[in-house]
């Protein structure tokens, strides 16, 4: 029988939007347990520079690998070009730029990181291969409204995720220890304004791609934040006796 890979990229659509309702129950149920609250988990940690590299690098590796092969028959493209450009720059951000700008990072139990690596592994190979190799799009789609608008919104998330963990990253002066209350951008609206990025950065790329697999990636992305977000906000309010009321989760105004 001939292996029918768009049937593939079919069926990791159907199943990871599967995976993200388990995940968004799982997590309701039990929360995160790396980064702050990596003391909850008892199992073996990895080192949390080392962990994200790795974890990561499966999602920068699979684009990578499209662009560079000469089949890669739909990049001729515009759209797929742009698009799969989208995916990649997020992925050398979070791998090569990020891990390294951690400082003193709590350890990441090894559950959650072969968890990450799969999803980045599963995830990264089923968005380059459905751009470069079967995505179609009207010869006009690079002048679309939604492409423009989601490649807007995809850019400005990237700008509001970048720019929150900025501000995460320097709450703390040189010799200081504990935790603060952040102040500044989008940090003055909600608890978890890096998560807010990411959540607007991958709802731009999959109305931009206008695809299941942009789709069921970016509801992946928001059970996921929304569920840490919220385990966040609950946290900063336990801590922080003068913790902003007016502040909301993971939306401004909204949630």
């Amino acid at each position: 029988m001939e292996f029918d890979e768009l049937r593939l990229l079919d069926a990791l659509v159907y199943l990871q939007g599967f995976m993200a309702c388990v995940v968004f129950v799982a997590l309701e149920l039990v929360g995160s347990t790396y980064g702050r609250y990596s003391s909850h988990w008892h199992g073996r940690q990895l080192p949390a520079r080392p962990a994200w590299f790795l974890q990561e690098l499966p999602s920068m590796v699979w684009p990578l690998y499209e662009c560079l092969r000469p089949a890669a028959a739909r990049l001729v493209k515009l759209p797929n070009r742009v698009l799969l450009a989208m995916f990649l720059i997020h992925y050398v951000q979070r791998t090569l730029v990020f891990p390294f700008l951690i400082r003193g990072g709590k350890p990441t139990p090894l559950f959650s990181f072969v968890a990450a690596v799969l999803f980045c592994t599963v995830n990264g190979y089923m968005q380059s291969r459905y751009l470069s190799q079967f995505a179609v799009y009207a010869e006009g789609w690079k002048t679309h409204p939604c492409f423009l608008m989601g490649f807007a919104l995809w850019l400005a998330g990237m700008v509001i995720n970048i720019h929150s963990d900025y501000i995460l990253r320097n709450l703390r002066k040189p010799g200081e220890t504990g935790y603060k209350i952040p102040r500044g951008g989008l940090f003055e609206y909600v608890s978890a304004a890096n998560y807010f990025g990411e959540v607007v950065e991958w709802c731009g790329f999959a109305l931009a791609s206008w695809s299941l697999q942009g789709a069921v990636f970016a509801l992946f992305t928001f059970f996921v934040l929304f569920t840490r977000a919220k385990q966040h906000h609950q946290w900063y309010h336990e801590k922080f006796e003068d913790y902003p009321k007016s502040r909301k989760i993971l939306i401004p105004f909204v949630l």
